[in-house]
């Protein structure tokens, strides 16, 4: 092999170990990535209470630390005001369970009693989340699921 060629090969070996330390390195500042996400509403009906559920699974590379979820209704102020990640920080977190190494499946469920439907908007609902990993970084998806109160 040609002193030239060899050269070649080394500077292409360097060059491949960089960047792939790099890539490495990049994939570990990547928020959350949210897949699967569904949101089930059930009415209360013949003195039961109904349920709001919302279920996602969240990846991330330094692991799931929290999941925060809001329902809110497609006419309603939020929809006007673009609803933030700030705000959603002081909502409630789901429960979430890991399934994998990096990744967690987390349900959010919540009881639905009769005055909550009637004093509920009707129509279409979206469903906020804020997923943090454990090294902090977030993602915040303002309509990851809608559902329909009837």
């Amino acid at each position: 092999m040609s002193r030239r060629i060899a050269l070649s090969v080394v500077a292409g070996v360097v060059v491949l170990g960089g960047a792939g330390a790099f890539a490495l390195a990049y994939a570990g500042d990547q928020p959350p990535v949210l897949a699967h996400s569904t949101a089930h509403y059930t009415a209360p009906e013949k003195g039961r209470s109904g349920s709001f559920t919302f279920t996602t699974e969240v990846t991330a590379s330094s692991g799931v630390k929290s999941l925060k979820v809001l329902g809110w209704p497609e006419k309603s102020e939020f929809a006007k005001k673009q609803l933030t990640a700030k705000e959603m920080a002081e909502v409630e977190s789901a429960t979430c369970k890991p399934t994998g190494e990096h990744t967690a499946r987390c349900v959010y469920k919540v009881p639905v009693t009769a005055a909550d439907a009637t004093s509920s908007q009707h129509g279409t609902w979206h469903v906020a989340v804020l997923a943090t990993a454990v090294d902090g970084s977030t993602t915040f998806d303002r309509k990851a699921a809608d559902f329909t109160v009837g």
